[in-house]
C-alpha cells in the first residue's frame, strides 16, 4: 500500500472531503475503508488506514514512559486522534477541531505521502512550499544520497 499524487477537493459545511478512488484503492483489505486521523505536522492532518495505524500504536507502545518528550508526543498524537470511516460516496468526516488546526475552509489539498494520506489547506501548502530552503534536488541528494 503506497499513496501518492494529489487532488483538490471541496469540504462540506459538516466537514467531509471526498478521499481519491486511486487512493482508496490503494488502501490493503484489512483497512476496511477505515482511518484513523489526526494532527500531522506543519499545519495538516495526517489519514493513517487503520492497518497500518495499528503499527504506529505498537511503535508507540514501545516509548519509554518514563521520558517526558514521549509522554508529551503520545498525550499530542493521541488526543487529536479519531476513528474515520469512508462513507458510501468516498468521504470522510474530519472533526471540527482537525478542520480548525488545518486551516481547512471550503477547499482540501489531499496528498499521498506513502504510507498515509496528508490533507492541507491549498494556501498554506503553498507558503510551505515557498518556505522550503533548498530546492528539490538538493534536498534528494541530502535525503537519498550517500
Amino acid at each position: 500500500m503506497v499513496f501518492k499524487g494529489q487532488a483538490e477537493y471541496s469540504v462540506d459545511s459538516k466537514g467531509r472531503v471526498a478521499i481519491p478512488a486511486k487512493m482508496r484503492n490503494a488502501m490493503a483489505p484489512e483497512a476496511q475503508g477505515t482511518f484513523t486521523i489526526t494532527r500531522g505536522f506543519e499545519e495538516c492532518i495526517f489519514l493513517y488506514p487503520m492497518d497500518r495505524w495499528s503499527s504506529i500504536e505498537e511503535e508507540i507502545g514501545e516509548l519509554n514512559m518514563y521520558n517526558r518528550e514521549a509522554r508529551d508526543f503520545i498525550r499530542i498524537i493521541m488526543m487529536w486522534a479519531d476513528e474515520v470511516s469512508l462513507d458510501g460516496q468516498g468521504r470522510i468526516s474530519i472533526p471540527n477541531s482537525l478542520v480548525e488546526l488545518a486551516g481547512l475552509d471550503d477547499t482540501a489539498l489531499i496528498l499521498g505521502a506513502f504510507d498515509h494520506i496528508e490533507i492541507w489547506d491549498p494556501e498554506q501548502f503553498d507558503e510551505y512550499l515557498n518556505e522550503q530552503p533548498s530546492d528539490y534536488e538538493t534536498l534528494a541528494e541530502r535525503v537519498m544520497g550517500m
